[in-house]
């Protein structure tokens, strides 16, 4: 993949990733495509890399898509040094959300793309981000995929986040409307051999007995919650639930043999 590191003060280049750093903090590392069309009103497909960090690969593999359905990508770079807990939004570290948000609205500025609505996916820590992420801002969130998160947030108001959405002081401004995340569309994507209790794996006594002991049992268990609550509001929410063939838990594989690429464009782009 080849990427640019560009100067503030030159144009924005299209029809390659680009390796940007915040305007307003340049620690703060983000990868962005803009499609060769342009990114005028384009949609925003935001991708989170799991605890291995591996943002660049995730902006590589899916560069190609974003090009096909002419959106702008954005890969942020959340590393463990500043961003110690962001698959739960940042309780300790920085927050990721609010970083996430101004990056949006960084790319939003540069490019014309279109940050009303945001079409999210993550792999791993990723995932367990953004749900999260569209449980705190439902009015930004168009549809997300989640691909194999080790655990959830259950929409379950009598338990403390981030095991359920009652709010805690570690998250200050951050409230939970289940009537509005229950109305967001997700597909869970977990590699059909992802059954394994690897050292990653939350292994809590809580999280065992509220949502199973693999990744395809919490997912299941956690499509199946979500969707018996929106119909307890009679939402008509679409929530499905998929196993990658020959996928064990890895980003590169399930993007191979998974075709998890595939199946998260059609998802969040069904009418491209």
């Amino acid at each position: 993949m080849a990427t640019s590191i560009v100067p503030r003060s030159k144009p924005m280049e299209r029809g390659v990733v680009l390796q940007r750093t915040l305007q307003t903090d340049s620690r703060q590392k983000y990868f962005l495509y803009v499609p060769r069309q342009g990114g005028n009103g384009a949609k925003i497909f935001i991708t989170v890399h799991g605890i291995s960090r591996n943002v660049r690969q995730h902006a590589k593999e899916f560069v190609a898509y974003a090009e096909r359905y002419g959106v702008v990508m954005i890969a942020p770079y959340f590393p463990s040094d500043r961003f110690p807990d962001y698959q739960r939004l940042g309780r300790k570290g920085n927050r990721a959300d609010i970083v996430l948000n101004a990056i949006v609205a960084e790319v939003a500025q540069l490019t014309g793309a279109s940050s009303d609505k945001l079409y999210l996916f993550g792999y791993s820590g990723g995932a367990q981000f953004v749900h999260r992420y569209m449980f705190a801002y439902p009015e930004r969130v168009a549809r997300i995929v989640l691909g194999a998160p080790g655990w959830y947030t259950l929409p379950d108001a009598s338990l403390k986040f981030p095991i359920g959405i009652q709010p805690v002081l570690s998250i200050p401004q951050v409230q939970f409307n289940s009537a509005r995340f229950l109305n967001i569309p997700v597909c869970v994507l977990v590699g059909e051999k992802d059954n394994r209790r690897d050292a990653e794996l939350n292994k809590s006594t809580i999280i065992d007995r509220l949502q199973g002991k693999t990744r395809i049992e919490r997912g299941r268990h956690w499509v199946e919650e979500m969707s018996y609550q929106a119909r307890l509001l009679g939402l008509p929410t679409t929530y499905a639930f998929h196993l990658l063939p020959d996928s064990p838990h890895s980003f590169a594989i399930s993007m191979e043999r998974g075709d998890m690429g595939d199946k998260t464009f059609n998802f969040l782009f069904p009418e491209s």
